[in-house]
């Protein structure tokens, strides 16, 4: 038995023990109950804040094991848990068992993963996620990476890997005003982290070209090409062009191969926001669609998206990994993390913006380890399934209108039977529906606007969800969309 200091904070064997015993059987009733709480408690902030006793900050500590039963609860009983079978929401997957065993244990541990020194084995884990990644979606395992907290960051990462490679070198030194007028080009679609990256980044929000988008809504490469050309001719140097790989609206994959080859012709950075969509090329019928992606210069995708990690889990990878250690690494005189008995060390504050990191590849690591690639074809094939049968049944439905279905995002609308309804009426009752299915606690959905009509969007990244889910999903909207019709249409009339 070890010796050591009395310390308040310290907790001994027995008791450690016994309250971790406490709260891994909660958590195994909790993943075994799911499917019978509501979705959301759908309570108010001043609710949910009233159940917080303290008002101010305690002035004596309290015993553990009572602590954390009484937060388990409180967590348990006042959550949206988008673990629920009928949640299909934002896109934000049921997670993973063995990544919620795996985050407990990369605690205990403790690694800071910004230095191979203060993290060996984390380091070696990490590097291997990185490499499996890429194997998974089907790129160069040479590729390299680094996980981040999730989308936002994974592509900002690869933005700032794309301005160090092509802007003008003495932005390092002289900042912005010394680069020409830069633009950036990208589908209308686009996740809005592009405008972020080019507002925190230095470029203005002026330097997006948002680019139209086909009839099945990519986006238009001819108007793209055009688009370059002009800003050429006006004096503009363009860097940077973005595709999609699923878009966070309807699952669209832009066509990445004809992207790769404009961006080939003008020396420009392919970058793939694939933080959605990207594990879907996994599927053996679902590869064609992300044909090009191993042109990319950096892909970024979100493991606690379609790979069911617990959050956060994001990542960036990037064909010349020199790239991220040209924009990113610094090494002050009180760094000593480059001696490694001779090899090369593997420091991955070199690589992103966090020095200090937490060890986020373990339970990502686990999981691919614990399903391998038939495990997750499966899986994200079941999903791809299941929002194609969510818009059979909306098709079948009198009183439902199928939209659009790409990858695992179904969108559809409700439409009174009773009479020929406007457009205007037809979005506002849609979004009353929604905001009544999202407070409802039955299921959750989440919203669209496509060809200017205000859709349901049901995105399945869930192991959970199942055929009777979503035929229960179609009863649930038509009960809340008669009821909204009918207290909305009496309003109207008044």
């Amino acid at each position: 038995m070890r010796k050591t200091k009395s310390s308040s904070i310290e907790m001994s064997k027995e008791e450690f023990r016994k309250i971790g015993y406490q709260l891994i059987d909660s958590v195994s009733d909790f993943f075994d109950s799911i499917e019978e709480r509501p979705v959301t408690p759908n309570e108010s902030s001043s609710q949910i804040r009233d159940l917080l006793e303290n008002t101010s900050l305690p002035e004596n500590g309290q015993e553990g094991a009572g602590l954390v039963s009484k937060t388990t609860d409180l967590l348990f009983d006042h959550s949206l848990f988008n673990g629920h079978p009928k949640f299909l929401g934002y896109i934000t997957s049921s997670p993973a068992p063995m990544g919620a065993l795996a985050d407990l244990l990369a605690s205990a541990v403790n690694p800071n993963v910004g230095a191979q020194i203060l993290s060996p084995m984390a380091t070696a884990i990490e590097k291997q996620t990185i490499q499996w990644l890429c194997e998974f979606i089907g790129v160069q395992p040479s590729y390299g990476g680094i996980l981040v907290s999730g989308g936002n960051m994974a592509n900002f990462t690869a933005f700032l890997a794309a301005r160090t490679a092509k802007a003008p070198k003495s932005i390092k030194e002289e900042g912005m005003n010394s680069a020409d007028k830069l633009a950036i080009y990208c589908s209308k679609t686009t996740h809005t982290w592009i405008d972020k990256a080019a507002i925190l980044f230095g470029f203005g929000s002026n330097a997006v070209r948002w680019i139209p988008t086909d009839i099945s809504n990519r986006m238009d490469t001819v108007a793209l090409e055009l688009t370059i050309k002009e800003d050429l001719a006006n004096g503009y140097k363009p860097i940077m062009v973005v595709g999609t790989a699923g878009d966070v609206s309807t699952g669209v994959v832009d066509n990445l191969s004809e992207l790769a080859a404009i961006c080939k012709k003008h020396d420009l950075w392919f970058h793939i926001d694939g933080a959605y969509g990207a594990p879907a090329a996994v599927v053996p019928n679902q590869k064609h669609h992300f044909e090009g992606m191993e042109e990319a210069d950096s892909i970024a995708l979100d493991p606690h998206k379609w790979l069911y990690s617990p959050l956060e889990a994001g990542c960036t990878l990037v064909k010349n990994p020199q790239h991220l250690i040209d924009t990113f690494s610094s090494n002050p005189e009180y760094y000593n993390f480059n001696t490694n008995q001779g090899e090369i060390t593997h420091n991955f504050y070199e690589y992103g913006l966090q020095n200090s990191r937490g060890f986020r590849a373990l339970k990502v690591w686990l999981t691919l380890q614990q399903l391998g690639r038939k495990g997750y074809e499966k899986l994200i094939s079941e999903d791809i399934a299941l929002s194609e049968l969510l818009f059979k049944l909306a098709i079948k439905h009198p009183n439902l209108e199928a939209i659009s279905q790409n990858l695992s995002i179904t969108t559809f609308r409700y439409i009174p039977s009773s009479e020929t309804n406007k457009e205007t009426y037809l979005n506002k009752l849609n979004e009353e529906i929604l905001n009544q299915l999202q407070a409802g606690g039955e299921a959750f959905l989440s919203n669209a606007m496509v060809d200017e009509k205000y859709c349901l969007r049901a995105c399945v990244v869930n192991f959970r969800t199942t055929e009777k889910d979503m035929e229960e999903i179609i009863e649930i909207v038509i009960k809340v969309g008669k009821a909204a019709h009918t207290k909305l249409s009496q309003h109207e009339e008044k």
